[in-house]
C-alpha cells in the first residue's frame, strides 16, 4: 500500500507492452478502481532511478522532510562506474538538480540511458560536494554489496519503471486486516503498507495518564486488532480492560484508549496485543507488552507502573552545565564506580543509584579528586538483565523512559525515580555536568516495540527480514513519526524529570542526520543549552561529516586511533597537527564538535591496548607503558576539542586484555586499589585537567575556530615528533604555550629557531612526569633547539 486507498505491485521485470497486468485483491478487499503505469518518483523511491522515455534514465534522490532548502544546501552529485565514481564530484554535468517529479519536490539528474546499462548493470551511489557519501535505504530492492563490502545500487536493465504498476480501490484499506494482491492465475502476495504507514501518528500524551479520580491509558498500535489492559491494583488480583481504537481526524484508527475512573497511581500494568497472527508482522497475543511510555517498570518485562506526574516533580534544572568548549568528560557505569568504592555501603545499595549518590557526596570521590567537569553515565534507562543482580552495560534498552529497576532498592515502588533523582542532583553539587548514554538504534528482549508494531518500528530488507547494522539483530527505524516522537518525548522526560544536561546518542548513524537534526530542534526548546553527542557510525556507516552543519558533537574515532598509534611510534607528526587543532572542517566545523578520547567502555582498556606485555594484558604496565600513557594525556589534553576519559584510565585500569566485557562486572569494577598503585600517573591526569581548567588553558578552549596563524608547527629530523606554539600571532593577548612531544624511544632535537625563543621569557610548566608547583624559569634554549627524551614531552609558557 502507498496509501489507504492504492497499492503498487512489483514485477520482477518491466511489464510488456500493451495490456496492463490483470490483477487481483484477496477476499473481501475492496473493489479494484484502476491499474496504471507507476508514477516515476515511486520508482524513484524504490530503485533510485527509472526511464521516463525511450533512451534516456532518471536517477532520483528524494529529499528529507526539512524542506528543499535545507537538503539542497549542499550539492550532490551522481557517481558510479561510468564517471569513475570519486571523479563525478564537483563535475557540473554530474550534478543533480532539483526539480517537481509527480508533484514531490526532489533532486535529480537526466540523461541518456546508454553507458548505463552496457556492457554490464552499472553501479551507482549519490555524493556530497564535500565527499559524503549517502547511505542506502534498507528496503532497496537492488544494492549489490562488492568485495571491499561497500554497498552500491545497481541499474537493471529489466527493471526501469514499468516493472511498477500502481492500483487504486473504491475503499480505504483497514490497516489491522491481512490484505493480499495477486496477477490473475497466480499465488497472492502479501500486501505490505508503505511509506505513507510510517507518518502514521498522534499528538496526544501517551501512557498511563493520571487524573485527579482517573486513569486514562494509551497506546499507538496502528495494525492491532484488540488491545486489552492488564492491571493489579495494590497487589490484588489481576483484572483486564479493553481499550478502544480511536480514529483521528484522518479516519486512522492508530491510538487506543482505556478510563478508569480511579487514579491508580502505584497500580501495575501492562498490555496483550492481537491482530494478523501470520507473516513478518504478526502479532502473538499471549505476549505481555511494557507500554513504551511506563514511567518505571518493575523489570524488564514489565509490568509497568503507573506514576502519576506530580509525584515525580522535577529534577535539578537549576545547575548549568559549563559551556561545551570547557568540558572535560569521564565515562563512567553506575555499578563500576560503586562496586568497590571506599564508601560504608550494603551489597543492595551497591547495586545502583544509593550507593552512587552516597559516593558522589563523600570528601574521597574519585571523579572530584580527578577534576572533571561532566560525567557521562553508561545507559541508566531499563535494560534487559535477566536478574537484579547480573552485570550489564545496558546498551540493549527495554524502556526509554523508566530508571533501571536493577540499580533501585525498591523496584516495585518505583525507587529508581527518587534515587536517580539524587545522583544527578549530587553530581550538580560536585558542579559536575551529567550526560546519558542513550541507546535509540536497537532494542533489547523482551522486544517490546517490535510486540506492538514490527513493520512500524523497525527497519527490514527488500525481503521481510530485520536489518542489523546495529550488531544487535534489529534497527529502529527512527524516521518513523511515533519513533522519532518516542525518542524526543523520552529525552525531555530525562531533562524535566531528572535534571540531565545532556546526551551521548548510541550509534546515531542508524537515526540519520535528519532524525537527530529534530531531536536537536525539540531538545533545545525544552533545554537551550543541551549538550547533544553522537557516536556516529554503525556497521553501515560514518555521519560525523554530515554532522558539520548541526549542533551536534562527534564522538572522534580517528583521534582515538591515531593517539594509540603515535604513542607507540606509528604515526607522523604532521598527522598529528589536524587532531591538535581539533580535527578541524571536515570532521568539526566547530571546536566543540569533536569529542577526544583515547578509550571508551567499548573494546579492551588503553592500557591493554599500548601494552609490552605479553596478550594485551597490561594489568602489571612496563614503564614505557606508563610514560606513553602520560604522552598521551599530554596529547588529550593539549588538542582543541572536548578530551573525554574512559572512568580508572589515569590509574591504569585493566581488564586483562579481555576485549567485549558487557557482561563481566568483575572485570569492569573500577580497583581504587590501582589509584594507589598509580598515584603518580592518576596526579598527572589531574594537573593536566586543573590546567586545561585554569587560566591558561584558556588558550585551548575554543568557541569559534582561531586565526590562521595561531597554531605554528615544527618538526625535526624524524617524521614523529613535533612541536606547537599556542597562540602564535598573539591573536588572543600576550600569553602563548609551547609544546613538544616525543614518541620515539630515542632522544631528539626539534628546532624551533631562535625566532620563537627569543621573545621570552619561557618558563618550564610540565614535562613528561608531573606539572611544576612553581614555572620553572629558562627551559627553551636561545637557538631555539628543543632537546626532548624519549617518550618524552614538556609544556612552556611565555606569560605577556
Amino acid at each position: 500500500m502507498d496509501s489507504l486507498s492504492s497499492g503498487i505491485a512489483e514485477f520482477e521485470r518491466n511489464w510488456p507492452a500493451g495490456e496492463g497486468p490483470r490483477l487481483r485483491l484477496g477476499d473481501r478487499a475492496p473493489a479494484l478502481t484502476s491499474v496504471r503505469v507507476a508514477p516515476g518518483r515511486i520508482a524513484g523511491r524504490v530503485d533510485g532511478y527509472f526511464s521516463p522515455g525511450p533512451g534516456a534514465l532518471t536517477f532520483v534522490l528524494p529529499l528529507p522532510r526539512t524542506g528543499p532548502g535545507e537538503a539542497a544546501r549542499e550539492r550532490v552529485y551522481l557517481a558510479g562506474d561510468f564517471n569513475g565514481w570519486q571523479e563525478a564530484v564537483g563535475r557540473a554535468p554530474w550534478e543533480l538538480e532539483e526539480a517537481d517529479l509527480d508533484g514531490e519536490t526532489v533532486l535529480q539528474w537526466t540523461g541518456p540511458a546508454e553507458g548505463f546499462l552496457n556492457p554490464r548493470p552499472a553501479r551507482f551511489k549519490f555524493v556530497t560536494g564535500e565527499n559524503i557519501w549517502l547511505s542506502l535505504p534498507n528496503a532497496a530492492p537492488n544494492v549489490v554489496r562488492d568485495e571491499r563490502g561497500n554497498t552500491n545500487r545497481i541499474v537493471d536493465p529489466q527493471r526501469t519503471g514499468a516493472h511498477l504498476w500502481r492500483f487504486t480501490v473504491e475503499r480505504p484499506f483497514d490497516l489491522a486486516e491481512p490484505w493480499s494482491v495477486a496477477l490473475e492465475g497466480e499465488a497472492p502476495v502479501r500486501l505490505g503498507p508503505g511509506d505513507f504507514f510510517f507518518e502514521l501518528g498522534t499528538d496526544l500524551p501517551l501512557g498511563a495518564l493520571t487524573e485527579e479520580h482517573r486513569t486514562v491509558f494509551r497506546l499507538f498500535a496502528p495494525r492491532a486488532r484488540a488491545v486489552t489492559l492488564h492491571l493489579q491494583v495494590d497487589g490484588g488480583a489481576e483484572t483486564t480492560a479493553a481499550l478502544a481504537r480511536r480514529a483521528d481526524e484522518d479516519g486512522v484508527a492508530g491510538v487506543w484508549e482505556a478510563a478508569i475512573e480511579r487514579n491508580l497511581h502505584g497500580a501495575f500494568y501492562w498490555y496483550t496485543l492481537d491482530g494478523v497472527r501470520e507473516g513478518p508482522g504478526r502479532f502473538d497475543p499471549g505476549a505481555a507488552v511494557l507500554d513504551p511510555y511506563a514511567l518505571a517498570t518493575l523489570d524488564r518485562g514489565g509490568p509497568g507502573i503507573v506514576l502519576d506526574r506530580a509525584w515525580i516533580g522535577g529534577g535539578d534544572r537549576d545547575f548549568r552545565a559549563p559551556p561545551w568548549h570547557e568540558l572535560i568528560i569521564a565515562e563512567a557505569h553506575v555499578r563500576d564506580l560503586v562496586a568497590q568504592a571506599p564508601i560504608v555501603a550494603t551489597p543492595e545499595e551497591r547495586l545502583g543509584f544509593s550507593a552512587l549518590a552516597k559516593w558522589i557526596d563523600s570528601p574521597d570521590f574519585y571523579l572530584h579528586q580527578l577534576g572533571i567537569n561532566c560525567v557521562e553515565l553508561q545507559p541508566v534507562q531499563e535494560f534487559d538483565n535477566a536478574t537484579r543482580q547480573e552485570y550489564h552495560w545496558g546498551y540493549m534498552t527495554d524502556n526509554y523512559f523508566a530508571p533501571e529497576s536493577s540499580y533501585a532498592l525498591a523496584p516495585a515502588a518505583a525507587s529508581g525515580v527518587r534515587e536517580l533523582q539524587e545522583v544527578v542532583r549530587a553530581f550538580h553539587r560536585r558542579g559536575m555536568a551529567v550526560l546519558l548514554d542513550v541507546v535509540y538504534n536497537h532494542v533489547g528482549e523482551p522486544p517490546h516495540l517490535r510486540l506492538i508494531d514490527r513493520l512500524y518500528y523497525f527497519e527490514q530488507d527488500a525481503e521481510g527480514r530485520l536489518t542489523n547494522w546495529s550488531g544487535c539483530g534489529n534497527d529502529l527505524r527512527a524516521s518513523a513519526a511515533m519513533a522519532r516522537r518516542l525518542i524526543i518525548d523520552s529525552c525531555t522526560h530525562l531533562i524535566e524529570a531528572y535534571g540531565v544536561d545532556g546526551f551521548r546518542f548510541d550509534l546515531a548513524e542508524l537515526l540519520g542526520v535528519e532524525v537527530l537534526s529534530e531531536v536537536e530542534a525539540a531538545l533545545k526548546r525544552v533545554h537551550p543549552d543541551v549538550i547533544l553527542i553522537a557516536e556516529p557510525w554503525s556497521f553501515r556507516g560514518h555521519i560525523a561529516g554530515a554532522l558539520r552543519d548541526t549542533g551536534w558533537a562527534s564522538w572522534n574515532d580517528g583521534y582515538r586511533d591515531f593517539v594509540r598509534a603515535y604513542v607507540l611510534g606509528r604515526g607522523p607528526g604532521e598527522r598529528l597537527e589536524y587532531f591538535l587543532r581539533g580535527s578541524p572542517w571536515y570532521f568539526a566545523k566547530w571546536p566543540a564538535q569533536t569529542v577526544n578520547y583515547t578509550e571508551s567502555h567499548d573494546d579492551r582498556t588503553w592500557i591493554d591496548l599500548i601494552t609490552e606485555r605479553p596478550g594485551g594484558d597490561g594489568f602489571a604496565p612496563t614503564e614505557d607503558d606508563r610514560r606513553r600513557t602520560r604522552l598521551m594525556a599530554a596529547l588529550l589534553f593539549m588538542s582543541v576539542g572536548i578530551p573525554m576519559l574512559s572512568a580508572g584510565q589515569d590509574f591504569l585500569r585493566s581488564k586483562r586484555g579481555v576485549t567485549n566485557t558487557y557482561q563481566r562486572g568483575d572485570l569492569n569494577a573500577l580497583d581504587y586499589g590501582r589509584l594507589e598503585r598509580y598515584r603518580s600517573t592518576h596526579a598527572y591526569f589531574a594537573e593536566w585537567i586543573e590546567f586545561r581548567r585554569g587560566p591558561y588553558g584558556r588558550l585551548l578552549c575554543h568557541y569559534s575556530r582561531p586565526s590562521e596563524g595561531f597554531f605554528e608547527f615544527f618538526h625535526g629530523a624524524a617524521a614523529e615528533p613535533l612541536a606547537m606554539l599556542v597562540n602564535a600571532d598573539q591573536s588572543v593577548g600576550p600569553d602563548r604555550l609551547l609544546f613538544a612531544v616525543n614518541p620515539l624511544a630515542q632522544d631528539v632535537t626539534i628546532p624551533v629557531g631562535a625566532a620563537v625563543a627569543a621573545p621570552g621569557p619561557w618558563t618550564l610548566l610540565a614535562d613528561h612526569d608531573r606539572f611544576y608547583p612553581r614555572a620553572l624559569p629558562g627551559g627553551v634554549p636561545a637557538d631555539g633547539a628543543l632537546g626532548l627524551p624519549g617518550l618524552g614531552c614538556r609544556l612552556w609558557l611565555s606569560a605577556g
